[in-house]
């Protein structure tokens, strides 16, 4: 117990360290490349700061933590205290644990802080501050189908769960059979509500004995059951930024309607399998480390290790960056790669962890 506190103590030290030290960095010259052109306000430029904050957080999480086991790896080295606690009976499982335990916890609220939309898409709003566009930007001339139905928006507002200039066409084996018309709609519930519409019907058959298309008012329209304004933004923009339960929704709902899925399962795997390179590579690396500078320069170690971590960390952003852009399927580009890592950690494990006290 007192080497697994002094080992995540360490670790976590190193960790907020290393993690706050490359934010301030990347926000920093991000900063410097776009400032002339973010607007001239203070509280404007202080959100951008605070989205660039969460951005890099997002981006730099992963690699900190196993900068940090680095870090503390290389500290109980030039200290000994790796030696002591071998001397007293610790195995390399008890030295591992710390690390293994702490990264898993901090994946795991990493994960979670995914569900909130001021974390997923900080990027997002970022790049509408430094555009000068306002978090009201609409989305327009959206055209998809639901359904039976084809469905225009002319506008879409996704954060105000909004839409202007309405089109709605139902059809009935390949026939057109009615045509909602309305200024403005809005989710509320799990539908779309129309306030005020004109319904436009039209007979199955037209002839001179039956009526022509019949147009009526209606009020308090409902439309599009579970289709959610942010999930029409994302899927039809072409956004990644999914928060965990849109992205889930988003699944669901279009795999019912036979849309191709695979950048939302893109999405979402990384979410939840990306974040577990991390621990996988903590195992790896761990039983790469010397047991002290007798035996290998910790100075040339850790620039390899430093090394290792950014060209898997690199290979499996490109992996799934194709996937998103449907390149390679999800599972060959994101679900893949974190398998043979945690298969090779695995065999690390097993291979090198031993009860028996390592030779000093």
């Amino acid at each position: 117990m007192l080497a697994f506190r002094y080992i995540a103590f360490h670790y976590l030290k190193y960790f907020i360290i290393i993690l706050a030290g490359l934010s301030l960095f990347m926000v920093g010259l991000d900063y410097m490349q776009v400032s002339s052109k973010l607007p001239d306000s203070a509280n404007l430029v202080i959100v951008y700061i605070v989205y660039k904050i969460f951005y890099s957080i997002d981006m730099l999480l992963p690699l900190a933590l196993v900068f940090g086991m680095i870090s503390t790896k290389i500290l109980l080295i030039r200290s000994n205290a790796l030696v002591a606690f071998y001397s007293l009976g610790y195995s390399k499982n008890d030295i591992l644990k710390p690390f293994v335990v702490v990264s898993m916890a901090i994946i795991t609220l990493y994960i979670a802080m995914h569900a909130t939309p001021t974390f997923a898409r900080a990027n997002e709003f970022a790049s509408g501050i430094q555009k000068n566009a306002s978090y009201m930007k609409p989305t327009s001339d959206l055209f998809f189908t639901y359904e039976d139905k084809y469905v225009y928006f002319g506008k879409l507002y996704p954060l105000q769960q909004r839409a202007t200039d309405i089109r709605i066409f139902k059809i009935e084996k390949s026939n057109l059979k009615e045509v909602v018309v309305a200024q403005t709609a809005y989710y509320e519930g799990h539908s779309w509500h129309v306030p005020h519409g004109k319904l436009l019907t039209k007979p199955n058959e037209v002839d001179f004995s039956t009526e022509g298309i019949t147009i009526q008012e209606k009020d308090n329209l409902s439309i599009l059951e579970g289709f959610k304004p942010k999930i029409l933004d994302q899927v039809y923009e072409g956004k990644v930024n999914y928060t965990i339960i849109d992205a889930i929704d988003a699944l669901f709902l279009l795999n019912s309607q036979n849309i191709n899925v695979d950048r939302i399962k893109s999405a979402l795997y990384k979410t939840f399998l990306n974040p577990f390179f991390v621990p996988c590579l903590i195992v790896i690396i761990f039983f790469f480390v010397p047991l002290s500078q007798r035996f290998l320069n910790i100075t040339l170690f850790s620039f390899g290790a430093i090394l290792a971590t950014l060209i898997v960390w690199s290979v499996l952003f490109i992996m799934s960056e194709l996937s998103f852009n449907k390149v390679i399927g999800p599972e060959l580009g994101i679900v893949l790669p974190i398998l043979i890592l945690f298969m090779v950690a695995i065999w690390q494990w097993v291979r090198n962890s031993t009860t028996a006290k390592p030779k000093t």
